[in-house]
């Protein structure tokens, strides 16, 4: 919603909260590609990060009346998401959790030589980027929920410490300290390891068929690829260095919202729920 002064905004939340549907729907499009983004680093999979933003816009909307301009409403937007999903329990890692050990230690010993061809003719090189795309989604689950989200706000949305703290409820050193601390243990996880990233001997193209029989890759469903719009989607607060290995992170990418999130807006504009914005 960067493209709207705060007098605009103001004025389309007032709205939205006295029952326009139009104004409601334009403050909804406006943070959902941020919600999800956040909600995939954040999760790991499309399907949970689909389902988490659902819940998250309705929180969004059953609170939009006590958003009162404190701060901008993407930092209330970004609180109100990061402390839903540091603490959500519905999706997959949840259950199976991951560590760099694991990662590691399937780069190191997997045998990936003897799997047959499972590409079912879909181009290698395509389902290499998927591959890659989403292995790097994955490997942020090797963090705890906490060092996930201020990794993510601070290398994906470049989130100014001011900001992320008021977020996090923590002081903006404190927020640096541990940025710098969590950035530098991916960076070395993926320069031992990954061949994309780094130095090491790991290649999405020598691992497609291998995480096709392991149901990490399915070539039906190209999730990742398939997401990253044209013109990529600009979602950034005020820029802040926090240490020297930003270039390391060059898959912190920015995906288009499912079409599945704008059937949920739209079912919850047109059905009896609707009311329930401007009774909160």
């Amino acid at each position: 919603m960067n493209h709207l002064t705060n007098e605009e905004l103001s004025d389309l939340i007032q709205k939205a909260t006295a029952g326009d549907k139009k104004a409601l729907e334009t403050v909804l499009i406006g943070v959902q590609d941020l919600i999800f983004n956040l909600s995939l680093r954040m999760l790991g999979t499309f399907p949970d990060a689909e389902d988490a933003t659902q819940d998250i816009l309705l929180k969004i909307i059953t609170h939009l009346s006590s958003f009162k301009g404190e701060s901008s409403f993407s930092t209330w937007v970004f609180s109100i998401a990061s402390n839903h999903l540091k603490s959500y329990q519905k999706h997959m890692f949840a259950k199976f959790p991951l560590s760099f050990e694991f990662y590691g230690d399937d780069i190191r010993n997997a045998d990936i030589n003897d799997v047959p061809d499972l590409t079912q003719n879909v181009e290698r090189s395509v389902l290499a980027e998927e591959l890659k795309l989403s292995c790097t989604n994955v490997m942020l689950q090797c963090l705890d929920a906490e060092s996930r989200c201020i990794f993510i706000l601070g290398t994906m949305f470049k989130v100014d410490s001011r900001i992320a703290g008021d977020i996090l409820g923590i002081t903006p050193e404190a927020y640096r300290q541990r940025l710098s601390r969590v950035r530098k243990k991916v960076a070395d996880f993926l320069k031992e390891y990954c061949g994309e990233y780094g130095n090491g001997t790991c290649r999405c193209a020598d691992r497609v068929d291998y995480a096709i029989q392991n149901h990490r890759l399915n070539p039906g469903q190209l999730d990742f690829t398939v997401a990253i719009p044209k013109k990529m989607l600009d979602v950034r607060e005020a820029m802040e260095e926090i240490d020297g290995i930003s270039h390391e992170f060059s898959f912190c990418k920015t995906y288009q919202s499912p079409e599945g999130l704008k059937k949920f807006i739209e079912d919850f504009l047109n059905g009896p729920s609707f009311s329930v914005v401007g009774n909160a």
